[in-house]
């Protein structure tokens, strides 16, 4: 049991350094920066104009629907980059799990079309 544990004990090291490391980062920071704030550096920042409605109003739900489809698509370059790379090793059957994704993802995308969340009024 103490074996296992001592392999542990790098990765304890590592975090105590990280988390010291960053309190004192921190420390420091408070103490060597001017600490004088004025109104205009505290003012909420919105566009370079005094904001205007409440932050916490409902969104259209179209924001939704395109963050959804960035996602989408960022999640098919992330799993394509590594399936071109090793196209060779994977041979017939990575190539059709590829094209079972890809076509299902071109469904959602058909979806989210056919509903209309990619046209702005």
């Amino acid at each position: 049991m103490d074996s296992i544990l001592q392999e542990y004990l790098p990765i304890l090291i590592f975090f105590g350094v990280a988390i010291g490391l960053a309190g004192l980062m921190v420390l420091a920071s408070l103490i060597v920066a001017r600490q004088n704030p004025d109104p205009e550096k505290v003012s909420p920042y919105e566009c370079g104009f005094e904001a205007f409605d409440d932050a916490r109003s409902r969104f259209d739900v179209r924001f939704y629907l395109v963050a959804i489809l960035f996602i989408i698509f960022d999640l098919e370059v992330a799993f394509l980059f590594p399936w071109a790379v090793s196209l060779n090793e994977t041979g017939v059957f990575g190539f059709w799990s590829m094209v079972v994704f890809l076509g299902i993802l071109t469904v959602g995308f058909i979806y989210e079309w056919k509903k209309g969340a990619l046209e702005w009024e």
